[in-house]
């Protein structure tokens, strides 16, 4: 496929939209203002897994479409675009996504449906602050290292749903503590170890997932 090829065009678009086996989103690189007001109409999930850019423009139109929203390339999401993205009224998943500003994870704390993030491995103390305020599933499963105040941030997120750290392979006793209180289901399956002090307040969580290895050290303490 040319570098033009790559473009996703209106006329792909329309295309798709009027066959969807006909085409696969996931083989474009960018996509073309016009082609995301189109897709915007497409009454089904959109996967743009390809995408490694996205306009502004091209942001503020998908916001408008009402199925399910996939952009696993993008590496990268202005504030401008994330601020459009976080009007998108479905799922929305960034699993690529290495990096967010915190001009733009507090956009995003606003988006009201399950959110994943899953491509981040590092995460600001403000950045945890902001999506503590999000208010449904949060998925947070590149993290390597959470700092003890993220952890106190993110044990707030108001989502009914869950919050998932499955990255995590260690907690200090202050992040453990303070997870310990987060009032939904929280899954931390990276968990190789805990200190006694950790398990001990980890214990208090009643919607807890992690290794079963873990179970039986967390058990011990909910005896």
């Amino acid at each position: 496929m040319s570098e033009e090829q790559k473009v996703l065009t209106k006329e792909i678009a329309k295309q798709y939209i009027a066959n969807p086996a006909s085409c696969s989103l996931r083989s474009f690189a960018s996509l073309a203002d016009d082609a995301a007001k189109t897709l915007s109409k497409h009454k089904g999930d959109l996967k743009l897994n390809g995408l490694t850019e996205l306009s502004d423009a091209a942001a503020t139109f998908l916001s408008k479409h009402k199925w399910n929203l996939e952009l696993n390339g993008l590496t990268s999401l202005s504030d401008v675009a994330a601020e459009s993205l976080s009007k998108f009224k479905e799922r929305l998943d960034f699993t690529s996504l290495t990096q967010l500003s915190d001009a733009a994870a507090e956009s995003l704390s606003k988006h009201k449906r399950y959110l994943n993030l899953d491509g981040l491995t590092a995460l600001s103390d403000a950045a945890a602050e902001s999506l503590s305020k999000h208010k449904e599933s949060l998925s947070l499963n590149g993290l390597t290292s959470l700092s003890d105040a993220a952890a106190k941030s993110l044990s707030k997120h108001e989502g009914e749903g869950y919050l998932n750290l499955n990255g995590l392979t260690s907690l200090s006793d202050a992040a453990a503590e303070s997870l310990s209180e987060y009032g939904a289901a929280l899954s931390l399956k990276g968990l190789t170890a805990l200190s006694d002090a950790a398990a001990e307040s980890l214990a208090k969580h009643p919607e807890l997932v992690v290794k079963d290895d873990l179970k039986a050290v967390i058990g011990k303490y909910r005896q």
